[in-house]
C-alpha cells in the first residue's frame, strides 16, 4: 500500500513538472503572438518614381507634338514613349498584389494603344489613340499614387469631327489643346485654348498652381 502511494506521488510530481515545462516553452505564455507588419499598400523606390516620371515627360512631349500638328515629332515621341513604358520599374513597386497587377495591366494597354497610334494613317485617328493612351496613363498614375509632381487632367468637349470629348494630361493648368493643332485647317487660337481642368493629381502634399 505504501509503495502504491509513493508511485502515485511520483507520477503526480512528474506530470506537474511536465506541465510547467510545456507551459513555459509555449509561444503564447500569456502574451499575444508577434506577427509580421502588414505590407504597405503602396511603397515606391526612387527608381520606380524616376521611371514613371520619364513616361510622363515623354507623354507631355507627345501632347506638345499633337498641339504643333507635327507628324514627324508625333511618331518620334510615340516611339520613345513606347520604350519608356517598357522600362517602368515595377520590380521596385511594392503594394498589394491586386494593385501591382492592375498597374502592369494598364502599362500593357498603353503599349497596345501606342502601337495603334503608330499604325494609324490620319491625324484624327492618331488623336483618338492618343486619347486612349491618356485614359490608361491617368489610371496608372492614380493606381500607383504617383507623387512626383502635380498632374492636371484636362477635358476637350469637342475634340473630334463628330464632336465627341477627349482628355489629356499636363504638368501645368495652362490650356494647350493637343486635339486642335495650330496648323490644322480652320483652327483658330481660341480652339487651341479650348478645354477645362477637371482634376489635379498629387499624392504627397497640398496642390499648388
Amino acid at each position: 500500500m505504501k509503495k502504491a502511494l509513493i508511485l502515485v506521488g511520483v507520477l503526480a510530481l512528474a506530470l506537474g513538472i511536465s506541465y510547467l515545462v510545456l507551459h513555459k516553452s509555449s509561444p503564447d505564455n500569456g502574451k499575444p503572438e508577434e506577427r509580421d507588419a502588414p505590407l504597405a499598400i503602396n511603397s515606391k523606390s526612387t527608381a520606380f518614381n524616376r521611371s514613371v516620371s520619364g513616361v510622363l515627360n515623354s507623354y507631355f512631349s507627345l501632347a506638345d507634338a499633337f498641339a504643333s500638328n507635327d507628324s514627324t515629332l508625333i511618331l518620334g515621341s510615340a516611339g520613345k514613349l513606347n520604350r519608356l513604358v517598357d522600362s517602368i520599374r515595377f520590380d521596385q513597386f511594392k503594394a498589394d498584389t491586386a494593385i501591382v497587377e492592375t498597374a502592369v495591366s494598364l502599362a500593357k494597354s498603353m503599349k497596345e494603344d501606342i502601337a495603334g497610334l503608330l499604325g494609324e494613317k490620319t491625324m484624327e485617328q492618331k488623336r483618338r489613340e492618343f486619347n486612349m493612351i491618356t485614359d490608361q496613363l491617368y489610371s496608372l498614375v492614380r493606381t500607383v499614387s504617383y507623387d512626383g509632381s502635380v498632374i492636371y487632367h484636362i477635358r476637350c468637349p469637342t475634340a473630334f469631327a463628330d464632336s465627341t470629348e477627349a482628355f489629356w494630361l499636363s504638368p501645368t493648368n495652362k490650356i494647350v489643346n493637343p486635339y486642335w493643332g495650330k496648323s490644322s485647317a480652320g483652327t483658330s487660337s481660341k480652339l487651341q485654348e479650348c478645354g477645362e481642368v477637371i482634376d489635379s493629381i498629387h499624392f504627397s502634399g497640398p496642390l499648388s498652381e
